[in-house]
C-alpha cells in the first residue's frame, strides 16, 4: 500500500467528516477511495484529497444538497467554483427574504392588525390613457405565475413589430379574485406605441387616477403580496375614495435582475 494511503477512520478525523459521510459521498461518486482492499473493503485515501474533502464539509454546513456540491466540486476553474457557490446563496437569500414577508404577512392576518398596513406608504398618482396589448385567462393560484411568464413572452414578442415597441411598465389586472379557489379573470396588459401595426388582442386602457404603493421583490409571492392589496384598499376605504376599476400589479422593473430588498412593483387601486 502506497505510503500517502490514510484509512477512512484517520482521513474522517482530517476532513471533518464522518465515515458514515464518505460512503455517502463514495456512492453518489463525489468523493471516491483512492483504493478499497478487495479482501476486507477497506477503504483508503490520498492526502490530496483532503482539500476537497474539506470543500465538501464546508458546503455540507451551508444546507447545499448534494447535487449542487457536486456541481461545484466538478468545476475545475476557481472562479467557476466561486460563481456557483456565489449563486446558490442568492438563491438561499431570495427565499429566506420571502419566508420573512410570508412570516409578516400571516402574523399580520392571524392578529387580524390593522396598524400592521402602516408598514405601507400610500400615494396618489396621476395615469395617463395607454394603448395596451393583452392577454386574460382565468387561472387559479398554483397556475399564475407559469402563465404569466409564458403570456408576457408572448406579448413582449407581438410588442417587436408594433411600432417604437414598448412604451410602460407591464401591468397585471385582476378583475376577479385569485386564490386556491377562485380564478379570477386576470388580465395582462402591455403598453405599445398607439400608431404601431396591430398583430395582438388591443386594446385603450383609459386615463385614471390610482392609488398605489411600492413594494419590493421579496413580497410579490403569493399570499404574501396580498398585504399590499389590503394595505391600498383600507387606505382608500379610510379616505372614502370610490374604485373605479379593478386592482392590479404594475412591474417597473427588470424582476428577473433585481435582488430580494429591490423595488420592483406597485399594488394599485384605480380611483373615480
Amino acid at each position: 500500500m502506497d505510503e500517502d494511503l490514510v484509512t477512512i477512520g484517520v482521513f474522517a478525523r482530517r476532513s471533518w467528516l464522518s465515515p458514515k459521510a464518505l460512503r455517502l459521498y463514495e456512492r453518489q461518486g463525489l468523493l471516491l477511495p483512492a483504493a478499497v482492499d478487495e479482501h476486507n473493503g477497506y477503504r483508503w485515501y490520498r492526502e490530496e484529497q483532503l482539500e476537497t474533502a474539506r470543500l465538501i464539509a464546508r458546503l455540507r454546513r451551508l444546507d447545499m444538497p448534494l447535487t449542487a456540491v457536486a456541481a461545484i466540486v466538478a468545476a475545475e476553474d476557481p472562479q467557476t467554483r466561486a460563481d456557483l457557490i456565489g449563486d446558490y446563496w442568492s438563491t438561499q437569500e431570495h427565499a429566506t427574504a420571502v419566508r420573512r414577508e410570508l412570516v409578516t404577512h400571516l402574523r399580520r392576518r392571524l392578529l387580524d392588525d390593522p396598524e400592521g398596513f402602516t408598514m405601507y406608504d400610500v400615494k396618489v398618482r396621476d395615469v395617463p390613457e395607454q394603448t395596451v396589448l393583452t392577454e386574460q385567462r382565468h387561472v387559479k393560484v398554483q397556475e399564475l405565475s407559469p402563465w404569466i411568464d409564458e403570456a408576457t413572452g408572448r406579448l413582449l414578442k407581438s410588442a417587436a413589430g408594433h411600432g417604437d415597441g414598448i412604451v410602460g411598465p407591464c401591468f397585471i389586472i385582476y378583475h376577479g379574485e385569485v386564490n386556491e379557489d377562485s380564478d379570477g379573470p386576470v388580465e395582462i396588459c402591455l403598453p405599445v406605441d398607439p400608431t404601431g401595426p396591430v398583430d395582438a388582442a388591443v386594446r385603450v386602457e383609459p386615463a385614471h387616477r390610482e392609488a398605489y404603493t411600492r413594494i419590493i421583490k421579496a413580497q410579490v409571492g403569493y399570499p404574501q403580496i396580498l398585504s399590499a392589496f389590503d394595505a391600498v384598499a383600507q387606505w382608500v376605504s379610510s379616505q372614502g375614495l370610490p374604485v373605479s376599476s379593478s386592482p392590479r400589479e404594475v412591474y417597473f422593473a427588470d424582476f428577473g435582475a433585481a435582488a430580494p430588498s429591490d423595488e420592483v412593483c406597485d399594488v394599485a387601486f384605480p380611483l373615480d
